[in-house]
This record gives structure tokens, sequence and C-alpha cells, in this order.
């Protein structure tokens, strides 16, 4: 008897590179990594090291036993400070009689502003100016107010005391033996409202101070009385830092009353900062309208708890007061050398400059947009039906954009959220207290929007390979579209797409492997905006009340209206990836394969078909009366 063969073993070959199955040109996508190499090379040569101006004559006399009188009687008269309660405007009367008894010109900038959860209120900044050789000002700042909840002994009562104590050292009559101090430049000294809420009091004075084109850089003192390390806050509102010169001497000069360099944002933070402009510090308002300014605090990058904030360490308070002081005369002598503003992120006491960093984050961009190009050039060539997959991606962009536009009208009706477009304080209810019923509303509103478009989307009969390429390229397209449109408004936020973007690209190679692969990838390419939601739950305390806070800026517009365009085009993008990973993508349907209208649908088209009639019988008789 004939032993039997063993059975044969199935050997699966390898798709051939450029077939439907294996769409992406790897090898044109490494090589084009090559010219990454060179931005990269040139954001390393851009690498410096700025220098600190250098340290004034005279010692600092910063009094931090007059200091911490002052903390006490403001906090003891004055507990509740919020705006709008009954001892705000006293206690604005009372820095003005501090600051009015040094002999410096006081007065009151009175305005309104609306703050979620308190209405509209009356503010006051309360402005003292020191009179200098030269027109040109540094601004001293200090948020007046708090939240209500607490004294706010640090947050921030430290910062105020500090701030008379510096003017009355700029306010002493000659003879004293101070009066050598005589400012080369105007120094103003200004105790700001609404600090607690978003630094309107810093934002009105960087917009409507009459003398705010004069400003040359800004000092602010925010809870500076704390156990933490000294630490320097830049951030602003828009993708821009202060002038490094300006960081290096307040971090030189807090060094030598410290003993201990500063702390400052870490460069993955300084990154973050310049893709998406954020700061709870009243210096952001003033770098975003191109003015040099930084904070220094004793606090991390959210001010203090109100609930612990019960007590001022004094030798925290008197060495940042004193490194002030110092700041201020080291700015009076050599301030032509640290203006303006400018992009960088530090690295250590080195910086690299921010279009350095533009150009490298915009290059390694261009492998994912050489690969689609050439992966779309590749379908055409082969005749796949390209039209019905952008049919489908512009109707999941259509959902995404109804949805936002939706968010939108909800909260300009006041549903969500009221207030200035300035970031509310996390410790109040207005960032932590999710607006139940109005979500739902927009969740119920939302829900029948996709029951409307999904329509056509559903899959109607098995998917074949060249329309699920089709898919994938159009979504693929659509997200260079988007990557583009980032790096023409912030370079920067390429931080948030470069992870979907090299990751996404490869899931038209993963077509015939297991599911898990490919929802694995679309879950990578998710870093990016995770890495943003993430920071806000740790670096500023919000927990889980990160994604609501981010909805929020949106609903106040703080966010620009162009960053909700390009998230909604990216999380339109993204759905379709999701789809085809999850294998529930399908074309959009030709007109014999698509079902009857339902009655919202044929409602709506029935209406457009009479209005676009009675535009075309308007115009014919226009012409008539006209070729009459």
């Amino acid at each position: 008897m004939a032993a039997s063969r063993p059975p044969e073993r199935v050997v699966r070959r390898r798709p051939r590179r450029g077939s439907i199955e294996r769409p992406v040109n790897a090898r044109l996508y490494r090589g084009t990594w090559l010219l990454v190499a060179l931005p990269l090379l040139l954001a390393a040569f851009s690498i410096t090291r700025p220098p600190p101006l250098p340290r004034p004559v005279l010692p600092p006399a910063f009094d931090v036993a007059s200091a911490r009188f002052a903390v006490g009687e403001l906090t003891g008269n004055f507990a509740d400070r919020s705006p709008g309660s009954k001892l705000s405007p006293r206690a604005a009367a009372w820095v003005g009689q501090r600051l009015s008894s040094y002999g410096l010109d006081t007065t009151t900038d009175t305005f309104a502003a609306t703050i979620p959860g308190k209405g509209r209120v009356t503010l006051r900044n309360v402005i003292a100016v020191a009179k200098g050789r030269s027109s040109a000002s540094i601004v001293v700042t200090a948020h007046r107010d708090d939240i209500g909840s607490g004294p706010g002994f640090d947050d921030n009562a430290s910062g105020t005391a500090a701030l008379l104590e510096l003017a009355r050292l700029y306010g002493l009559p000659a003879g004293t033996g101070v009066a050598a101090r005589a400012a080369e430049h105007t120094v103003v000294f200004v105790s700001t409202d609404a600090g607690s809420f978003g630094g309107l009091g810093a934002e009105r004075l960087a917009t409507e101070w009459p003398d705010r084109r004069r400003i040359v850089a800004v000092v602010n003192l925010d809870a500076i009385g704390g156990a933490g390390r000294p630490r320097i806050e830049l951030a602003g509102d828009l993708p821009r830092s202060p002038a490094a010169t300006l960081v290096q001497t307040a971090a030189q000069r807090l060094l030598e009353q410290t003993g201990t360099s500063p702390a400052r944002p870490s460069a993955l933070e300084q990154l973050l900062d310049l893709a998406f402009p954020f700061s709870l510090y009243e210096q952001a308002p003033f770098v975003a309208h191109g003015i040099p300014a930084i904070t220094l605090t004793s606090a991390g990058s959210r001010p203090p708890d109100p609930f612990s904030d019960r007590r001022v360490h004094a030798r925290s308070l008197g060495a940042i007061g004193a490194a002030a002081q110092e700041l201020l005369g080291s700015l009076d002598q050599g301030l032509e050398l640290a203006q303006g503003t400018t992009s960088y992120v530090f690295l250590g006491d080195r910086l690299v400059r921010g279009w350095a960093l533009q150009i490298a984050l915009a290059s390694m961009l261009t492998p994912f947009l050489v690969a689609t190009i050439d992966l779309f050039a590749r379908c055409r060539r082969r005749g796949v039906a390209l039209a019905p997959a952008f049919r489908s991606l512009r109707s999941r962009v259509s959902f995404w954009l109804f949805s936002a536009l939706l968010f939108l009208a909800l909260a300009r009706l006041g549903a969500l959220s009221s207030g200035p477009a300035r970031p509310p304080n996390p410790q109040t209810a207005a960032a932590g207290d999710w607006p139940v019923i109005p979500l739902v509303v927009l969740a119920v509103l939302g829900f029948v929007a996709w029951l409307v478009a999904r329509d056509r989307l559903l899959p109607r009969r098995p998917l074949a390979t060249d329309e699920e390429l089709a898919g994938h390229t159009a979504a693929l397209v659509g997200l260079s579209v988007v990557s583009l449109l980032v790096t023409a408004t912030n370079p920067f936020a390429l931080v948030f797409i470069l992870p979907a973007a090299h990751a996404w690209l490869w899931l038209p190679q993963l077509g015939g492997t297991r599911r898990t692969a490919r929802l694995g990838l679309l879950a990578l390419g998710l870093v990016g905006p995770l890495l943003l939601v993430l920071s806000f739950a740790t670096r500023f305390g919000l927990g889980f009340d990160a994604p609501w806070y981010l909805a929020e800026l949106v609903a106040v517009g703080y966010v620009p209206f162009i960053v909700v365009l390009v998230t909604v085009a990216w999380a339109a993008c993204g759905a379709q990836l999701a789809a085809l990973a999850a294998g529930r993508y399908a074309p959009y349907p030709a007109r014999h394969e698509r079902r009857p209208r339902g009655p919202i649908r044929e409602t709506v088209r029935t209406i457009v078909v009479a209005v676009r009639a009675q535009r075309r019988a308007a115009d014919e008789r226009r012409r008539a009366v006209g070729g009459g």
C-alpha cells in the first residue's frame, strides 16, 4: 500500500506592490522622509541661549513685612472680592487710596462685563502711574479679585500686596534714599479686576487702555506667596511667546533671590500652548496683542484651590517680590533688548525658534501628502470610481457641520454657556457643571440628523475591493486638505494632525487583515486630540470635566471658528475611516440604489425645488423686461 502523502501547505502570497490590496507606495513614503532631515537640521542650528539683562545697580528694598501686613488687611476687610460682590468696589477703593498715598497719579477705569454665573457686573481697574524720563511704559499687574469661596490669601492678595509694595518704592518722594531709582521708563501699576474669571481686567488693559501702545513689557504677579517652586508662565491667547530675553532675565533674577532656577512649562507643554493657545494667567491677552508679558507665580498651570488658600509663605512672598523689583530695574536699564513677541520653545536654558519648529512640523507632513497624492493618482489610472466615496465623505462633513452649528446656536442662545470670549475659571460651577438638558437636546437633534444622513451611508450590498479603496482614498485626500488648512492657520497645531496622518495612511494596506488591527491603527491616529484632552485633564486639574471645558471654550468664542471648521472636517474623515475599519462603510448609492425619500427629506426637497422654480421665474421676468 502506498504511503499517504502529507497535505500540501497553502502558501498565501503577499499581494503585489501597487495592487488594490497594497495601494500605498511604501518606498515613496520612506524616501520622502529624507526631505525632513534638512528642516530638522535647520531647527537644530536655530537653538540659541538668550542672554539675560544685567542686574540693576541698587539692591532690592522689598519690605516683606509690609507686604504681609497688606495681605492681612486686604483679606480681613474684603474677604469676598469677587466681581459683583458688595466688597468688590470697596476693595478697589482701598487699593486706589494706598496707591494715591504714595504720590502716584491714580485713576480707576470702570467697565462692565458678563461673567458666567454672575451675569452683568461692573468691574474696576485701578491704575497708578510713576512717570519716567520716557513715555514708554513698563506695566506691573496683579488681579485684586477672588472667586468668593475663600479669602484668597495667596490668590491673589499676595500679588496685590507685592504690587503695592513695588509701587511704594517707585512713589517715594525725593530725599528718602530710594529716589535714586528714578526710572528711565514710565512704570505703571495696575490692580486688575476679574483676573479669576478669564483675565477680563488684563484684556481690557491690553485692548482699551488709551496708552496701551506705549506698553513695552508687562510683569504679572499672581499667587506668589505659596509653598511651591517659583514659576514663570508665558503662554498667550495666540501662538506667540514673549521676548526670550524678558523670560531669561526674570529667570535669572528669581535664581538670584531664591537660590533655585524657576520652573516653567516643559517643552511639550510649551508646544501644546502654541498649538492650542491657552492660559489661566493674565499675561495671555498681552502676549496675544504683541506685548511681551510674563507671570511670576508660586502655583502651577492652574491657580491654587481657594479652599486650601489660607495663608501666605513669607519666604516665597519676599523672594518673588524682591525678584520682581530687580526685574523692573533690569528692564528699566536695558528694555530695548527685551521687546516684542515671537514664538519659540525653551529646552532648558536654550530655545528653538518657532519658525524652525513650524518648518520641521510642516516637513513631517510631506511624506503623508506625497503618498496620498500617489494613491489618488493610482486610483485614477486604474479607473477606480472615486465620486461615490467623495459624496459619502460630503454627507459626513454635512452631518458634523450641522452638529457644530447646532452647538454654536445653542451657545448663542445662552443654553450652554454665556460670557466673554475668555477662559472660565476651572474652580467655578460654570466650568464643571455640565448643562444636562441642553446637551440632551443637542444629542437628540444630532441623532435625528444622523438618521436622515445615514440613509445614504448604510451598506446595501457586499463591498467591492475597489470601492473600499475609493473610500480610504477620499478620506485621506480630505485629511490632506485639513492638514494644509492647519498649516496655513497655525502650523504648531500639526502636532494634533500628524499622528492621524501617518497612522491612517496605512489603513488601505490592512483590507484583508483582522478588524482588530484596523481599529488599533485607527485608535493610534487619535493620539493627537487625546494629548490635548489629557493636558487639560491633568495639567489644569480638570479631570473628567476636560471635554466639557474644551467645548465651553468653543461655546464662549475663545476658540476661533476656523478651528471648529477644521475639527469638523477632521472628524468627518475619521468617521469614514472608522466605518471602513468596522466594515460598515458604503459608497454613496447611485440613483437606482436609493430608497424612496422619507417625509422629512421629501418635504425639504419640495421646498428647495419650489424656491428654485420661483427664482428661475423671477430671472426670466427680469430678462423679459430688460429685453423689452
